[in-house]
């Protein structure tokens, strides 16, 4: 940290002498720091015309928020499961195991009642919060540095990763065992649409947040 702050302290002394950024780069890249720490650094004061340097808003951490994207990505996680939980089970009914137990039709009743239950229930409040959210956004651009939506945004983008990894290593293995049924396709196809589409989306944000960063 005591780093950090003294690199802040250089670069916003030299900006302050005139210096130009490709120059402070320069010479701190040639003094060891990383590309990242000069980034930062240098990103934490505005380009702009003025007799000082101007800081940027720095990243900030609001309880309200914090809240508001835990309710959010809870919410996503519980919709993402219970929807592929929900096609399980309508594959289940339109393809049956010849050896399923009679036992399995009440379970899978039972399932597509609950997964229904908590689509209506989650689902919901998370087009609501990411409509909050989104406006929030949109009148105060510097919400998007809230380091509690980096971090929840990166975790989710490492759990769709892994899922999407265990779906296409499980796709493989029953491959090379020439187990492939219509049944197990349609849930790796299930499975790797949802978590696809989640790791697809927020990815998207993160590199629209990149862009979207003045320099």
């Amino acid at each position: 940290m005591a780093g950090n702050e003294e690199l802040l302290s250089f670069v916003k002394e030299a900006m302050g002498r005139g210096l130009p950024r490709s120059q402070i780069e320069a010479a701190l890249l040639k003094a060891g720091w990383g590309e990242d720490q000069v980034r930062n650094a240098l990103d934490a004061f505005a380009d702009i015309e003025f007799p000082i340097p101007v800081p940027r808003p720095r990243p900030y951490l609001s309880a309200r928020d914090a809240f508001l994207y835990l309710v959010l990505f809870t919410t996503l996680y519980i919709s993402a499961y219970n929807l592929g939980h929900l096609i399980f089970q309508f594959i289940n009914h339109a393809f049956p195991s010849p050896t399923a137990p009679r036992a399995l039709a009440t379970y899978s009743r039972l399932a597509i009642r609950w997964s229904v239950s908590a689509l209506i229930i989650a689902f919901p409040i998370f087009l609501y919060l990411s409509r909050v959210l989104h406006r929030a956004v949109a009148r105060d651009p510097g919400k998007r540095g809230s380091k509690v939506r980096k971090w929840l945004t990166y975790v989710t983008l490492f759990i769709a990763a892994c899922i999407l990894i265990g779906d296409l290593t499980t796709l493989v293995y029953n491959v090379l065992g020439g187990e492939l049924t219509l049944r197990f396709i349609l849930k790796v196809l299930t499975v790797g649409a949802i978590a696809g589409t989640i790791f697809g989306y927020y990815l998207w944000d993160l590199r629209k947040d990149e862009s979207e960063t003045p320099t």
